[in-house]
C-alpha cells in the first residue's frame, strides 16, 4: 500500500463529509461541548488551587484529566454518537485523550510563533482557534471515524467440508 493511499482515502472523505454538511452540524456540537468542557475545567483547576493544592501543575493536569474524560463522555453520546454506537470504548477514550495532547502541542507551538508577531491576548485566540481545529478534525476523522456497517463488512471465507 503507498502512501498516497491513505492520504487520498482521507481527502475523499473530507469532501464527502463537506457535502454532506455532517461536518457543520458536528462541529458546532464538538464547539457546545467544548464550552462546557472549558467551564468544567476551569471549575475543577480553581477548586484545586483553593482547596486541595498549591502547585498549578497538579491543578491544571487533574482538571484536564477530569474535563477531558467529561468532553468523551458528552461527544460519544451526542457528536459523534453514530460512529460510537452509543457506547464508550476505552480505544477511543486513548485516541481521544491522544487528539487533545496533539491540540495542545498545537496550541503552545502557536500562541508561542503568533506572540512574536502580535499581542498576546490575539496570539492565545489565534491559538484557541487552531486547537478547536486540530482536535475536531482528529476526533472526527480518526477517533470517530465512520465504522464500516456489518453489512458493509467483508464476509468471512467460507470452512470447507
Amino acid at each position: 500500500m503507498s502512501l498516497l493511499s491513505p492520504l487520498e482515502h482521507l481527502r475523499a472523505r473530507l469532501i464527502g463529509a463537506w457535502r454532506d454538511r455532517a461536518v457543520s452540524l458536528k462541529a458546532l456540537s464538538f464547539a457546545a461541548v467544548g464550552l462546557i468542557n472549558t467551564a468544567v475545567d476551569a471549575a475543577i483547576f480553581f477548586f484545586m488551587l483553593g482547596f486541595v493544592t498549591s502547585s498549578l501543575i497538579l491543578a491544571n493536569v487533574t482538571a484536564w484529566l477530569i474535563a477531558v474524560t467529561g468532553s468523551y463522555v458528552m461527544n460519544s453520546l451526542t457528536t459523534f454518537s453514530a460512529e460510537t454506537g452509543g457506547q464508550l470504548r476505552l480505544k477511543d477514550y486513548a485516541g481521544f485523550v491522544g487528539s487533545g495532547l496533539v491540540a495542545v502541542t498545537a496550541t503552545t507551538l502557536t500562541v508561542v510563533a503568533a506572540a512574536q508577531v502580535m499581542p498576546v491576548w490575539a496570539a492565545k485566540g489565534l491559538a484557541i482557534l487552531v486547537s478547536f481545529a486540530v482536535n475536531f478534525c482528529i476526533t472526527h476523522f480518526v477517533v470517530f471515524r465512520a465504522r464500516p456497517d456489518a453489512a458493509e463488512a467483508p464476509t468471512p471465507p467460507q470452512a470447507r467440508s
